[in-house]
Parts: C-alpha cells; structure tokens; sequence
C-alpha cells in the first residue's frame, strides 16, 4: 500500500540521546516527533542517540505518533551512518538540516532507497522534510520540492539568532514581521509542488504562551497546516490552533449539503450565510472535511 503523507498540526523535538524523554514524549500529544541526532546532541553523543532511537522508533510508532529523525547535514559524513541506524519499520520520514544544494536531497533519497531495499521496506515509503535554514534553500525552496517524490512536508521557519537569521540576516521581533516574507514565499513553493501539508518553524520562547498562540495564528491563516515545538507545553496550544473548530466544521458540512441540494435542483450556485458560493467553495470544505477525518477530529 502507498504510504500517504498525514496532516500534522505538531511536530515536537527530542533529542535521541534522551531515552527517557523519548518514551515520554508520546503522552504529551504531538502529532509527530523528531527524534534529534544533529544540533541537540554532542558530538561524543551521536552514536549513543543513534542507537536509542534505532531501539525506539518501532516501539513508539505504535502509540500511533508519526516519528521522523533528524540526521546530521549531507556536508558532515555523518548522514550515511545516521541513516542505516534509523531506517526501519515504524519510521515515517527524515528531516535533513541545512540544505545547500539539489544535490543534497538527491543523495539523501539514494541512501533512503538503498537501506529500504536491504530491510524489505516498501521502496519510496520513508518521507524526506528538508529544513530550508541556508539563503539557497529559501530562494530556491520550489525546486527543492520537486527534487524528490519524498517530500511529503516542506515550510519556513523564523527564529531568533539561528542559522537562518545568519542566512539572511534579518533582526528577530515578536510579531514575525521580518521573516513573513519567507515563510510565506516557502509555502507557496511547496503547496506549488503538491505538498499538501506544509509545516512552519518553531517558536523559541519556551514561557511565552501568548507570542506562540499568535505566531501560530498568523502561520494557520496564511496556510500553512502545522508547526514545529520545542517544549511539551507548546503542544496543546499549538493543536488548538491548527484543529478546525466545531463551528468551522459544520458550516463544511452545511456548504456541501446546500450544494447537493441546488444540484438536485438543476442549480450551481446557492447563497450561503449571506454570500454566494459554488463547486470551488464546495470543494474547499470537502477538503478540509477530509483533513478532518484523517485527523480523526469527524
């Protein structure tokens, strides 16, 4: 069976040398996890944070979160050793840090195809989440889409001080203004390259509940359909935000009954709350119906 990418409204880091927070994790109710092999983990730890979650991915897969594991840049040496470690069942895709080129990805999706052929997985079953952190990436965030049939989740983050403030150099505020551009120039790459469920970046902030709730708010309404956390806390906020609410749902509902209806009526357009709407409008709701259902919010 084709494996088929899942809305994810949260994606929480752990660092995989943690094997405790790791099994915790999954109480907290991210959609998904990264298992963290890069940035979070020394370097005398990177062997130690292989093995914990080669041991774990299987098991804590079946809690029914999604796992991925962030690997160590193409430009390290570590890629290819991180990779045999953590391909296995259970495991739902990569995500690769610092993009620099095409050619990054492509050798990713080599090495992805060779360990899924010499464990028995389905070939093209693990997905790839490239993080778009150098000014290469961004600029050319499109073409990185459709460098692969792998990429299943793509977006822009803006944090504070990191390598992509670095990247391209703007001065961080609360309201997200300065990097609005980019996440929003990313977004539109990646819904242009077919990836239906596109995920932004982190809020930093670990106590400011308040600056997450709105940078989540500004990141759902310009489309994207999920983000990235640090910390457990962050997480039921951050599924509030990106789940549809109740009165959402049942004007979907409603819309697609009132189109059935002018249809049986020999119609193709019917007012609705005030506004005229179509089969463009009615195929909007019955997609993001769908989301719903495979959120297993309806």
């Amino acid at each position: 069976m084709e494996n088929l990418p899942k809305p994810l409204r949260t994606v929480m880091y752990v660092p995989a040398n943690k094997e405790d927070w790791i099994r915790k994790a999954p109480k907290y109710g991210s959609d998904a996890l990264i298992l963290d092999i890069e940035d979070s983990v020394p370097l005398d730890e990177k062997s130690k944070a292989r093995k914990i979650a080669s041991n774990l991915i299987e098991e804590i897969s079946l809690t029914g979160v999604s796992i991925f594991v962030r690997v160590n840049e193409i430009g390290s040496g570590l890629t290819q050793d991180d990779v045999s470690h953590v391909v296995q069942k259970g495991l739902y895709g990569i995500t690769l840090p610092m993009v620099k080129s095409l050619d990054d990805v492509k050798q990713l999706d080599e090495m992805l195809s060779l360990e899924e052929e010499k464990k028995g997985l389905p070939q093209g079953s693990i997905f790839i989440d490239p993080i778009l952190e150098t000014a290469f990436a961004l600029r050319f965030a499109y073409e990185i889409a459709v460098s692969s049939k792998r990429i299943a989740h793509m977006g822009a983050a803006g944090g504070r001080g990191g390598d992509i403030a670095r990247a391209v150099g703007y001065r961080w505020t609360p309201d997200g203004q300065e990097t609005l551009y980019l996440r929003s120039k990313v977004l539109l790459d990646s819904k242009a390259a077919g990836i239906q469920y596109p995920v932004t970046g982190l809020w930093q902030d670990i106590n400011d509940h308040d600056g997450l709730r709105n940078f989540a708010i500004q990141s759902r309404n310009i489309g994207y359909t999920g983000m990235t956390v640090i910390h457990p806390s962050h997480v039921p906020i951050v599924n509030d935000v990106f789940t549809p609410s109740r009165q959402e749902i049942e004007e979907w509902q409603y819309l697609v009954s009132a189109m059935d209806q002018v249809r049986s009526e020999g119609g193709a357009a019917v007012n609705f709350q005030g506004g005229m709407v179509d089969i463009a409008h009615e195929k909007t709701a019955i997609e993001m119906l769908e989301m719903c259902k495979k959120l297993g919010i309806i």
